[in-house]
Parts: C-alpha cells; sequence; structure tokens
C-alpha cells in the first residue's frame, strides 16, 4: 500500500470526523438529542450531543493537557510504526492509518475545543456515546488483532523459512 493511498485515506477520514462534529455542534448541539433508528418503541441508535471533557466512557475527566500529551505520544508512534511496517501487510496498514486517523480527529477537538464532540448514542444496551473517530480507533485495534492472530504469525513463519532456506545454501 503506498504511503500517498495512506495518507489520502488518513486525511479522508479526519475529514469525514471532522465534519460529522461540525454538524454536531451547530445543528445537534441546540436540539440535544435527535431519534435516529427506532423500531416502534423500541429505540436502536440517537444522536446526542456530548462534550466529552475525558477519554473513554469519560473516565480522566477534566484531564486535557494530559490527554493531549498522550495523544500526540500515541499518534508519534503510530506514524513511526506506518513508517516501518509499511511494507509488512496492507491490513496492518489500514489499521494504523485508522488509529492515527481516529487520534488526529479527537486530538483536533481537544485543542479546539477543550472537549472531544460525541454524537453516537448506541440505545440498544446501554453505552456509552461516542464519534467517528472512537469508531476509527476501535476498528483499528480489531483489526490489530485479528493481524497479531491470523496475519503476523504466517509472516514470520514465511520469514523463518526464507531465512533457512538461505542458510542452507
Amino acid at each position: 500500500m503506498g504511503a500517498i493511498l495512506i495518507a489520502v485515506m488518513i486525511a479522508a477520514l479526519i475529514g469525514v470526523d471532522q465534519i460529522i462534529k461540525y454538524w454536531a455542534v451547530h445543528t445537534l448541539e441546540p436540539k440535544g438529542t435527535m431519534e435516529f433508528i427506532h423500531f416502534g418503541s423500541f429505540k436502536v441508535f440517537d444522536l446526542t450531543y456530548l462534550e466529552n471533557r475525558g477519554a473513554i466512557f469519560g473516565s480522566m475527566s477534566g484531564q486535557r493537557w494530559f490527554l493531549i500529551g498522550f495523544t500526540c505520544i500515541a499518534l508519534i508512534s503510530g506514524i513511526i510504526a506506518l513508517i516501518y511496517l509499511r511494507k509488512r501487510s496492507k491490513l496492518l496498514n489500514i489499521a494504523i492509518a485508522l488509529f492515527i486517523a481516529g487520534g488526529i480527529g479527537n486530538f483536533i477537538d481537544r485543542v479546539r475545543y477543550g472537549y472531544v464532540v460525541d454524537m453516537f448514542e448506541l440505545k440498544l444496551f446501554k453505552f456509552a456515546i461516542f464519534n467517528f473517530a472512537d469508531i476509527c480507533v476501535t476498528f483499528a485495534f480489531v483489526l490489530l488483532i485479528i493481524y497479531g492472530i491470523f496475519i503476523d504469525p504466517k509472516i514470520e513463519a514465511e520469514k523463518k523459512k526464507l531465512e533457512k532456506a538461505e542458510s542452507n545454501e
């Protein structure tokens, strides 16, 4: 996967995140909540404006500068990983790109507003209110788990097979 394609993917994901958050700030905030997916009185999904001043599930609330610093370290680590591991696997590239895009999306909010704008409320089970950047990061971790369990061991086995073949020559 080429570096330009990865950069375009990251930029596009950040753009989608920021457009959704712009809509949430300007349209959803005044309303608070909008019904979204309901089947009769059975609520599945709503759009609810929330200013999250913490991290996941509102933890570490009020720790803006720590969260900004931590996000910077995580993003730098992701960028370094992407540079060094770019040729390893397309799935790994996508996972790291999702992680970087989600991190930057929430980073922009923390710097701009002092909080992260959340809007997706899963009503099916009482779950957190989250945003598109959170979805990107969550999918990144799922893909990393899949990569670590199914793909990386195959890559390592092939590498060892090649090294053994080369040492036997």
